[in-house]
């Protein structure tokens, strides 16, 4: 019964995948189209060798690592609070995972216009109210800048995934601990964060799969600047298809981020799987 199904999805994804891969052996410019020519392993070369890839590849290490850094912080944060017993608590935890629905598109854009503009921005009138110059966060901090944007979008999901397991956290084993003299660090540390341990990894695992893919972002606010700032491999990728017009160079840049982020992925599996036998 599912078999139709998935010939479907497999037809959706290996028909795409197997274009890409053709075209990164070709000669493939957008400006000629009719003209292509068998280039062999050239383009995979140029795209390795370009000065722009090693810096692509910092950023987006540094873009996954910052976003979940900021998510897992934040989202264990806020899942021990908004497990309290607070005034308000139902309609606190919807604004709380309400970020996560909006498009990315426009989470930049509101990011970029109504809160880090130098001169109309939000922080830019708080900067003022106190006396201080106001910071342009997109051109001095561009890839600080991008995480930040990230992480907010990402920092529900986190949330909700960590705040549906500590539900399952038993309150009588907490009691017992704060009877016995455990303080709250203490409880914290060997009992809400050991269990937390295995939704932790699922968050890691899913989060790494998308953020090693963000491109929105950085399209809607600095485009991949200053420079080649805020270059992750993604947008390395388009702008060598789109905005250089070399299919063939971009398929090759296309292949090696599949292989990169399937060599990634196998990594976090084996290492969850290690994590949920313990």
């Amino acid at each position: 019964m599912m078999s139709p199904a998935v010939v479907l999805l497999l037809g959706w994804m290996i028909v795409p995948l197997a274009m890409t891969v053709s075209f990164s052996f070709l000669n493939y410019n957008l400006l000629s189209p009719g003209a292509r020519t068998w280039a062999g392993w050239l383009n995979y070369e140029f795209f390795v060798t370009d000065p722009a890839f090693m810096i692509a590849i910092v950023n987006t290490v540094v873009l996954v690592g910052g976003v979940l850094a900021i998510t897992l912080v934040g989202g264990i944060a806020l899942a021990v609070l908004l497990d309290q017993p607070i005034w308000g608590r139902g309609v606190v935890r919807l604004l709380v995972i309400a970020p996560f629905f909006i498009m990315p598109t426009v989470s930049a854009l509101v990011w970029k216009n109504m809160f880090m503009n130098p001169v109309n921005g939000l922080f830019a009138h708080a900067a003022k109210a106190v006396g201080l110059q106001p910071f342009d966060f997109l051109a001095h901090a561009p890839l600080a800048s991008i995480i930040l944007m990230v992480a907010w979008q990402w920092l529900p999901f986190a949330t909700l995934i960590l705040f549906t397991a500590l539900q399952s956290l038993d309150r009588e084993q907490m009691e017992a601990a704060h009877m016995d003299g455990a303080g709250a660090v203490s409880r914290f540390y060997h009992l809400t964060l050991s269990h937390l341990a295995r939704p932790i990894t699922i968050v890691i695992l899913i989060e790494t799969i998308f953020l090693l893919s963000v491109f929105a972002e950085i399209l809607v606010t600095t485009n991949g600047g200053p420079g080649y700032a805020t270059n992750n491999l993604t947008f390395l990728v388009y702008a060598q298809s789109l905005l250089k017009f070399d299919v063939g160079a971009g398929a090759a840049g296309g292949v090696i981020a599949v292989i990169l982020a399937n060599i990634v992925a196998l990594f976090l599996m084996r290492m969850i799987g290690r994590n949920l036998e313990a």
